[in-house]
């Protein structure tokens, strides 16, 4: 059906339309009846248009007739507007003109009652003037007080009236009576004192010193400096810094020469002034501030003696206490809130005690000898800490049980914190918080690794740490840890709040992670060393000659029996979970890894021993996951996660035996299977695989050509270069196992191969480990260099036993702070498992 085209088109085409009307030469003959029909159209159009020009011309012209009118409207509401603005001037200029009288009136009285006033006042100040020179001159000095005050604020009136001369004469007068009063008072003071004329003159003092009051601050300073001064001119000529007196030896002298003299005060001259000018106050901060500059001097000049010996830091901290003392009595005695408790760590109240430090201060320069004496004594202390034993002979072991001398230093670093800290909270007291951090330092490494570390006994192997010695030491770096932050939260608390980021103590806490670290892993070697028997199993059976897969073999059951009594021994002594947990983990770790470096041992490995050796990795998984509920604390139930855990790391040995699984024949599957399970493009692991199984090397050619063919392929594009598997693995020559033989250090030797395997230090050369990574350094567990010798003979010894610190020079420097670098691994270790360090439940995350 043709579209019907509209005349109203924007883009109407004519020719189309006529096309469109005669498509056919038969609609010829309507030509005629459709230009009639047109043009009638045509007509139609014309008409409307017509139309419509008429009704717009008929509609403007109504507009402008209105626009019209409006503008009318607009003029004459104009002019209404101006009318009322005129006729309102005019009634404001009449208003104004009526109250032009009033205003006039209104005026005048208020400059008659302004001069009635002043004159008032005038004569009010002349006769109080007149008043108060004669009461001046008969030293009537109550009555002086009052009229004086009343002159002063009469005097204020008159300030803008000074250009007019009888005003400004009268002012110079009030001003030389001010004057008189105040050098007459201060000569009554001087006489009276001079004379010892107090007690009788005392009531006569005490109004005079309303009149200092009303004559203002300056007068009333100047008296009470006054005063001051004269009270301690016999102190200053008895203690003279020079003298015998004024030494430090008897400072004890000087305050109670100044507590006698406050007590004069109290009894004789108290009366005499105002209690709101706080003289005795005055008094006490003058003796205070020329004491401490007298000893300023004295010790300036004690640590420039030329006889070269240096301040003794007794007598220094005896004079030191003393003068705290005595600034503490000072604020009982003259301060309304007593000052805050020197064990009190945390203060609600900000503001200073007005006598704190005030002459204390200037011992606070010399507290270094106090330090590097604390110093010194801990020095000391730490090679007898070395020389005890973890557990006292005559003590029993109990799980909770901590080294005596962990209590013992921290109870020394309290008490001399808050000695130093009620002698100094600025620079001293970092500086103390520094020789706390370094010998915390030493405990970690001299006492509580050394107490862990396998030493020599003059035989092989070395002489490990026993069971109750690693527990011991581990609830003591625990314990060391937890205190060691309360510490540098309390010593931040009393630290001056801009040396407060100057006090840290994380490092230490990382150090005692790390002894605690070591604790655990030694607790595992304990593990290890019972395994060598099961092992050694595992290592003699025939594995060439095996034929069929059983249900497990049999050094799985031995295995299994060992660890689980040994572990059973050892996690009822761990009484916290969190370390329970990381225990169990650790050993897995290491189970796991010493089960690879066997395997890599038994080789050649055929088909049937790798599905028997899988099998074997399925049963000792089962058998793993519930070592955790070995623990009291965990119950029958195992965790989701140490499961999880279990599963995660023994799965690690999956690719290796399902790859060894695959016959060489055909050489593509052997290929693809380690290529899907192995999964890496190293030539070099390839290679090991077919060592492992036993392949010769003349019948290694075709295997590798077809691997590096096949790893060349679009489809193993994304694989690694490398597997963090494989690439540790070192397959020696010489390791072939006959099933008869034995491999002595096996599991040594695996766990160096093997360092890398399982991510963490490897337990089983834990002597040597930790030591090694303590001197070549780590960021980690498992890094090479905490894996990098083996053997018992390459263990190292611990540190001396003298008190030479072992940390000092460069190698001790390494030492603490890879050890540091331990704790904070296995802190974060902690936390992954739900431990202390995730939450505060300590309970498993997986449960």
């Amino acid at each position: 059906m043709t579209e019907v085209i509209s005349l109203d088109s924007a883009d109407y085409d004519p020719i189309e339309h006529l096309n469109s009307i005669f498509s056919h030469p038969s609609t010829l003959s309507s030509v005629s009846k459709t230009s009639r029909a047109l043009r009638r159209y045509q007509y139609e159009l014309d008409d409307e248009i017509a139309d419509l020009v008429a009704q717009q011309s008929t509609s403007d012209v109504e507009s402008v007739k209105r626009m019209q009118a409006a503008k009318a409207d607009l003029a004459e509401l104009f002019e209404k507007v101006e009318s009322v603005r005129e006729r309102a001037m005019l009634t404001e200029q009449t208003i104004t003109e009526m109250t032009a009288d009033i205003k006039r009136l209104d005026n005048t009285k208020r400059n008659l009652t302004l001069s009635m006033t002043a004159l008032k006042r005038l004569q009010m100040l002349t006769t109080a003037y007149e008043q108060l020179r004669g009461l001046s001159s008969s030293r009537q000095y109550r009555e002086c007080a009052q009229l004086l005050q009343a002159v002063i604020q009469l005097m204020g009136h008159f300030k803008s009236y000074r250009s007019i001369d009888q005003i400004a004469t009268l002012s110079r007068n009030v001003s030389d009576v001010q004057r008189e009063l105040l050098e007459q008072v201060c000569e009554d003071f001087e006489v009276t004192f001079a004379k010892g004329e107090v007690a009788q003159r005392r009531s006569v003092l005490s109004e005079a010193c309303l009149v200092m009051d009303a004559l203002g601050d300056n007068a009333r300073s100047r008296l009470i400096t006054w005063y001051c001064n004269t009270q301690l001119r016999e102190y200053r000529q008895v203690f003279h810094g020079s003298d015998e007196a004024g030494s430090l030896d008897n400072i004890a002298r000087r305050y109670s020469w100044f507590k006698r003299m406050l007590k004069t005060y109290d009894e004789q001259h108290a009366a005499i002034f105002p209690s709101a000018w706080r003289v005795d106050e005055m008094l006490a901060n003058a003796f205070c501030e020329g004491t401490r500059d007298d000893f300023k001097a004295i010790l300036a000049k004690s640590v420039r003696r030329a006889d070269g010996q240096s301040l003794d830091v007794n007598l220094l901290l005896s004079c030191l206490q003393e003068t705290l003392d005595f600034e503490h009595s000072l604020e009982r005695k003259l301060t309304n809130s007593s000052r805050m408790s020197i064990d009190t760590f945390t203060s609600n109240d900000e503001k200073v005690p007005p006598f704190s430090h005030a002459i204390s201060e200037a011992f606070e320069p010399y507290l270094s000898l106090w330090v590097e004496a604390q110093d010194k004594q801990l020095s000391t202390m730490l090679p007898k800490y070395r020389q005890q034993p973890p557990k006292p002979a005559d003590e029993e072991f109990s799980p909770q049980m901590v080294m005596s001398s962990s209590t013992e230093l921290y109870s020394f670093y309290r008490l001399t914190f808050a000695q130093c800290a009620k002698l100094s909270t600025g620079a001293s007291l970092v500086e103390l918080s520094k020789v706390f951090a370094k010998y915390l330092d030493q405990y970690a490494h001299q006492v509580l690794l050394y107490h862990i570390s396998e030493r020599p006994s003059g035989q092989t192997p070395s002489k490990f740490p026993s069971t109750e010695d690693s527990i011991i030491v581990l609830n003591t770096a625990d314990y060391c840890f937890n205190t060691c932050n309360q510490l540098a939260e309390r010593i931040k608390a009393r630290v001056d709040a801009t040396l407060r980021d100057s006090v840290d103590l994380q490092s230490q806490e990382d150090a005692f992670m790390g002894v605690a670290s070591a604790a655990i892993r030694g607790l595992v070697r304990k593990v290890e060393t019972d395994l060598e028997p099961a092992w050694r199993e595992m290592r003699n059976t025939g594995w060439s000659k095996l034929q069929s897969i059983g249900d497990h073999s049999p050094y799985v059951e031995e295995l299994l029996r060992r660890v689980k009594a040994r572990v059973g021994e050892i996690l009822p002594l761990v009484h916290k979970q969190q370390y329970a947990r990381a225990f169990c983990d650790n050993l897995v770790e290491s189970l796991a890894s010493a089960y690879t470096a066997n395997i890599i041992q038994c080789r050649p490995i055929s088909e049937i021993c790798a599905e028997q050796m899988l099998l074997d990795s399925y049963i000792l998984t089962k058998g793993f996951e519930e070592l955790i509920t070995l623990a009291p604390s965990t119950g029958s139930a195992v965790p989701t996660g140490f499961t999880k855990r279990v599963q995660q790391t023994m799965s690690r040995l999956s690719p290796l035996l399902k790859t060894l699984q695959v016959r060489p024949s055909p050489p593509e599957a052997l290929v693809q299977a380690y290529l899907v399970h192995i999964a890496d493009k190293s030539d070099t692991n390839f290679r090991k695989i077919l060592d492992l199984k036993g392949i010769r090397k003349q019948d290694q050619g075709q295997l590798m050509e077809l691997f590096v063919a096949h790893k060349a392929g679009p489809r193993n594009e994304a694989l690694p270069q490398y597997s963090a598997f494989m690439t540790p693995i070192v397959v020696t020559a010489g390791t072939t196992n006959t099933g008869t033989g034995t491999l002595s250090n096996a599991t040594s030797l695996g766990s160096t191969n093997l360092h890398n395997l399982q991510g963490r230090f490897d337990p089983t050369a834990f002597g040597s480990a930790i030591m090694t990574a303590a001197r070549d350094g780590v960021d980690r567990f498992g890094s090479p260099a905490l894996g990098g010798s083996s053997g018992t003979g390459s263990r190292a010894v611990s540190p001396p036993l003298s008190g030479t610190p072992v940390h000092t020079g460069e190698m001790g420097g390494n030492v603490n702070q890879n050890l540091r670098n331990i704790g904070k691994f296995f802190k974060r270790d902690l936390g992954s498992f739900g431990g202390r360090f995730a939450s505060k439940s300590g309970e498993d995350s997986g449960r």
